[in-house]
């Protein structure tokens, strides 16, 4: 940590949308951000902490790093880890666990970081150690560097506090919002999902139209921390961004259940006036508004691809399909779709744009194709 309490301040992205994770950081006002493999660092304190935890969609946890250090030995390890400010940061009453992970260093053996790290923490400061704990200490050693954060975050941050129903092969929340991000939506026209399964980016949309912070239905891991500030926190999360959003977001599914579960997790979610969802086919598929009414937006859809959800082959009918509605009756609305299979998006015969990396995601590489508005 610096001598005026600032320090480093990670925000884990997935692999490919670094760049994209630090656009939204950016706009969001926190200082000297950064993109890295990775995620995206930031300069802060404490308040950038819960700040980053409370206001970034696109982040899948926050993590502190408290401290960094050389060591290419256990016993220089083990001397170094227990001069890091513990007490600084961890209460001698909370139970913690630690991580490790070892890259390019001559220490190797993650587990023999870990109990060192784990060692040092319960005879220093005396806190319990247990592997369930909810506070997790992540020591990272890279070319004999020991990068030690602390997990503010506790559950992954697309753990939204809203979600119970969900389908098979969900979006996680936080993705949706950077593949939204990466479509060009701020909140200020209609969005579509016509395969929308439990919701998620009908949901994100509608939370990033109205301005809703998307933890503000959670709690945190710094909760449990010795630099929590009850009063402090309570005043950031009292602070209201909320406004009337400029356009409804909808979504449609073939399947009632799809739309039952879009639904409860809409009024969970707090944005059940800002959503429309109905069940219907993709033949089916209109415009919100018809075919002349309303003004264009974003069309966003995870469909079935690949290993997840069925035969490549037999998906190519349905891509068919969805591509010949939208260029007929989409005129000026953009489309975003996710696949881990190129030829099932070029299927759809739709105008893509060069796509930007794949993306990990659920055991595969999905990559998001958009177009510009549609002729």
């Amino acid at each position: 940590m610096a001598a005026d309490g600032t320090f480093e301040i990670f925000l884990a992205a997935p692999p490919g949308l670094e760049a994209v994770l630090h656009d939204e950081v950016r706009g969001k006002g926190f200082r000297r951000p950064r993109a890295v493999p990775g995620g995206v660092v930031i300069e802060g304190g404490w308040p950038e902490v819960w700040r980053a935890n409370l206001w970034v969609r696109g982040a899948g946890r926050v993590l502190a790093r408290i401290d960094r250090f050389r060591a290419v030995h256990l016993a220089q390890l083990d001397g170094r880890a227990r001069r890091v400010p513990w007490a600084a940061v961890l209460r001698p009453d909370v139970p913690f666990r630690v991580e490790a992970a070892c890259a390019g260093s001559r220490l190797y053996h993650s587990g023999a970081v870990a109990e060192r790290i784990a060692t040092a923490v319960r005879e220093t400061l005396g806190a319990p150690y247990s592997p369930e704990a909810g506070i997790a200490v992540m020591a990272r050693l890279e070319h004999d560097v020991c990068t030690v954060s602390v997990d503010t975050s506790g559950e992954a941050l697309h753990r939204r506090g809203y979600k119970e129903a969900v389908n098979a092969a969900p979006m996680r929340e936080t993705m949706a919002s950077l593949f939204l991000r990466q479509c060009g939506y701020d909140g200020g026209e209609p969005v579509l999902d016509p395969m929308c399964g439990s919701g998620t980016f009908v949901i994100e949309a509608a939370e990033i139209a109205a301005r809703l912070n998307p933890g503000r239905a959670r709690r945190f891991a710094f909760e449990q921390l010795a630099t929590f500030d009850a009063e402090a926190w309570a005043r950031m999360r009292a602070v209201r961004s909320e406004r009337p959003p400029a356009a409804t977001c909808h979504g449609s599914d073939r399947d009632a259940g799809a739309i039952a579960m879009s639904l409860a997790n809409a009024a969970r979610a707090g944005v059940a006036a800002h959503t429309e969802f109905h069940r219907a086919t993709i033949s089916e598929l209109q415009p919100p508004g018809g075919p002349s009414g309303g003004a264009p937006g974003l069309v966003i859809v995870n469909p079935p691809y690949g290993v997840r959800l069925g035969d490549r082959q037999a998906l190519v009918p349905l891509h068919r399909a969805l591509g010949q509605v939208l260029r007929d009756r989409f005129a000026g609305w953009r489309v975003g779709l996710v696949t881990d299979e190129p030829r099932l998006a070029h299927a759809t015969g739709l105008p893509f744009l060069p796509p930007g990396p794949p993306v990990p995601h659920g055991g595969l590489r999905v990559t998001l194709f958009r177009t510009a508005p549609l002729g």
